[in-house]
This record gives structure tokens, sequence and C-alpha cells, in this order.
């Protein structure tokens, strides 16, 4: 029984992480149609950046706002001066997008080196609480509350505020939209930046977790992307579903099937996609 609350608990939290990265994918996705393979990127160096911070300044919670606003700064950068001029090109987006997660990822090795560096969770939350008989650490189950907790702020963006509305109109008609006067450049880039911005969040997040290593972006990209592609490009709550899901099936895959976990994380996958090719909540 211990063994299941526990990989139950540890799957929330790790798909409280995978949240805060899909759901900037799917976002990006949804209004700009880039698939934005630096998105894993994002969360290495915002890993990296974090823990740069933590260690100058001994606050966490500096270290995420640092990551985060210094990510999305990058973000910005890449929008508006590469990838605004490839709009419409799928192919140029996804080689140039991918060379820049390859130079980021060789800039995080030559800059921190190539050992696995831990990321201290803030101290408040180093102690771990009894639950069923199990001991569980306080910082995932944060993590989890956080993840949720963004869900909804980003859920009250989307639905319930002027922004929101010119972002779901531009994501259903882009000329209809600009004749409309709504500056979708600037929320093209906006939107962007809040991608990145949740991806480092996700990295500096999940060091207490998963630590900052070389190859972290090629390790939680693919979840990513079946995360996405479960729960329907563009749609915020098929990208909360999915990553719970996902985070569920990596977990208990990895510690019932170690030999079989990713036949245990993409076989689901094709079945459901087979079923339902657009996604859990996807459109057509």
């Amino acid at each position: 029984m211990q063994f299941w609350l526990i990989q139950t608990m540890n799957g929330l939290a790790f798909g409280a992480l995978l949240f805060l990265l899909a759901s900037g994918f799917s976002l990006i996705f949804g209004l700009m149609r880039i698939v934005n393979l630096t998105h894993g990127a994002y969360f290495l160096l915002g890993a990296y950046i974090g823990l740069t911070v933590v260690l100058a300044t001994g606050s966490f919670w500096a270290a995420a706002a640092a990551a985060g606003l210094a990510v999305a700064a990058l973000g910005v950068l890449i929008e508006r001066f590469l990838l605004r001029h490839l709009h419409g090109q799928a192919l140029p987006q996804v080689l140039l997008t991918l060379g820049l997660a390859f130079i980021i990822g060789d800039g995080v090795l030559w800059v921190w080196g190539g050992d696995p560096r831990p990321i201290p969770a803030p101290s408040f939350l180093s102690r771990s609480f009894t639950l069923g008989g199990a001991t569980f650490p306080a910082y995932r189950a944060f993590v989890f509350v956080l993840g949720l907790a963004v869900a909804l702020l980003l859920w009250l963006l989307q639905e319930r505020t002027k922004l929101g509305a010119m972002i779901r109109a531009g994501v259903d008609d882009q000329e209809i939209a600009r004749g409309l006067g709504i500056p979708v450049h600037r929320i093209f880039t906006l939107v962007f930046a809040l991608g990145a911005f949740l991806a480092a969040l996700g990295g500096i997040l999940g060091g207490p977790i998963l630590g900052a290593y070389p190859g972290l972006d090629g390790d939680v990209l693919p979840l990513a992307l079946v995360v996405v592609i479960l729960g329907g490009l563009g749609s915020l709550g098929g990208a909360l579903l999915g990553s719970f899901l996902i985070g569920f099936l990596h977990n208990f895959g990895q510690a019932l099937f170690p030999d079989f976990a990713y036949f245990t994380l993409f076989l689901p996958m094709a079945l459901i996609l087979a079923f339902r090719p657009s996604g859990l909540f996807g459109r057509w």
C-alpha cells in the first residue's frame, strides 16, 4: 500500500512539473503554430540559472524569479528577431529551434560543466510528512499544489481577461483579429515569453527533484511533446490532464517495468491517438 501511495504522490509532483513545461509549449503552438523545440532547453537553462542564483544569494525564490525572467527575455529575443521572420514556414522553424536547443545545451555544458548539480529546496520545505503510513517530502507536495495554482491562473487569464479574449481570437483567426485592431504580433511575443518563463520556472522547481545536468532538456522535451499530443494542441485543460497522465505512467512504468518504461509510456498515447487523433481536448 505504501508503494502505491508513494508512487502516486511522485506521479502528481512530476505531472505538475510537466504541466509547467507543456502548458507554455501548448500555448505557443496554439497561437503561433510553432513547434518550439527549444522549450526543453529553456527548462535546462532555467535550472542552471536558478542554481547559480541560489548559490550566490541563498534564496530559492530569488532564483526562481531570476531564472524565469532571464529565460523569458531570451524567448522574446528569439521570437522577435528569428522566429517572426519564419512565420508559416514549418520546416525552417523546426530546424531553427532545434539548432538553438543544441546551442543552449552546449553553452550550458561550457559554462557549468558536465557534472550533475543538485539544487537545494527551500529550508522550510525540506521536511517530510506522513500520509497513510508513508513518508513523503513536503517539497513534492508543494510542487503539486503550485502546479494546480498555475493552471488556475492560466485558465483565468485565458477565459476571464481581455488579454485572454485577444489570445483566443488570435488562435481562432489571426487575419480577422488583425482586422479588428488586435496587436497579434505583440500577443505572439507575450505568449512566447510566458511559455519560456513557465519552462524556466519548471526547471528551477524541478531542480530539487531531478537535479541539473546536461541532457536534462532531452529527457523532458519528449515527455512534454507526448503531453501536448495527448491533451490536444493549444488546449490548457488537455495539457493539465495529459501532464498528470504521463506523470503517473512515467513513475509507475519505471517502478514496475523498468525495462519497458517507454513502452508503457507511448503505448497509451498510440491507443488514444488511434481513436482521438486530435487529442483528448484538441480541435480539428
